[in-house]
């Protein structure tokens, strides 16, 4: 069996710490960068990103839908973005966000997750809005494979909290919140050390708020969004994550990319110092 993706992550954790750049070629970006909107442009942008990151973090998680929205041409890209940063020694997380019934959300995982696929990552984000059971053959090729999986759970975006924080009322998890029947669920397939089936919970939100019991994330890797530029700051991640904080992958993404192509390495070392410090409290 290959090292699982939660050894990898606590390995990634202990040598480079939890910082995470999340390459997000925005218009805008391009725009302050010098760059055009086009697949050139793009791979420009996102191997420059991905040379500084290699210097200072030692995850990255690209986000599919800039590199979709450019066809055939952008996937070309994204597949090189893909390769270039594992090769460097990242962790690459894919942030595809892919959900369906079981057999086609199947299909996704082995898009992403096949060891040799062109589209390889080292883990991909994915919904459970079918549930968490919709994605046992995702979770099972991924441990096959030593990847990683992050289910979506409680996001930073605002338009999310009325489905995440409603009560179900029926079956197994009747009287959690969604948002923490998906993070109990994920706690029963995770092992005493920690797991490689991950939730995203994002650094704006306050976890009591959605029902989640702290317990159930103790072997549990979480991606956090929200950092920078979406308010959070990550000196207070001991404080946003409490005793999970160790467990946490802190996302910074446009905040530092706007210190463009040669201030990024610079931003990056010193938010990684800065959240170094942080879970050092």
């Amino acid at each position: 069996m290959p090292e699982s993706f939660g050894e990898r992550l606590s390995a990634v954790f202990a040598d480079r710490g939890h910082l995470c750049l999340g390459i997000d070629p925005h218009t805008f970006l391009l725009d302050a960068w010098g760059l055009p909107d086009t697949p050139g442009g793009v791979r420009d942008f996102s191997l420059r990103a991905i040379e500084a990151a290699a210097g200072a973090v030692g995850i990255v998680k690209p986000q599919v839908a800039f590199f979709e929205r450019h066809g055939s041409a952008g996937y070309a890209v994204l597949e090189e973005v893909l390769a270039v940063s594992r090769a460097a020694g990242l962790l690459v997380i894919a942030d595809a966000k892919r959900g369906d019934v079981g057999s086609t959300v199947a299909a996704y995982g082995a898009s992403w997750l096949t060891p040799g696929s062109p589209l390889e990552a080292d883990a991909m984000t994915v919904s459970a809005y079918q549930g968490v059971g919709s994605l046992r053959e995702v979770v099972d090729l991924a441990a096959a494979g030593g990847k990683g999986l992050f289910i979506l759970a409680a996001t930073s975006n605002p338009e999310s909290v009325e489905s995440q924080t409603a009560v179900r009322d029926r079956g197994e998890f009747s009287g959690r919140t969604v948002a923490a029947s998906i993070v109990e669920e994920v706690h029963q397939l995770n092992a005493a050390t920690l797991g490689s089936v991950g939730v995203v919970i994002g650094a704006t939100v306050r976890v009591a708020d959605y029902g989640i019991d702290a317990d159930h994330l103790s072997s549990t890797p979480i991606l956090a969004p929200g950092f920078g530029e979406q308010g959070a700051a990550l000196s207070d991640v001991r404080a946003l994550y409490g005793a999970v904080a160790a467990n946490v992958i802190a996302n910074v993404g446009r905040g530092v990319l706007r210190a463009g192509p040669h201030g990024v390495a610079g931003e990056l070392s010193r938010q990684a110092d800065e959240l170094r410090e942080a879970l050092a409290r």
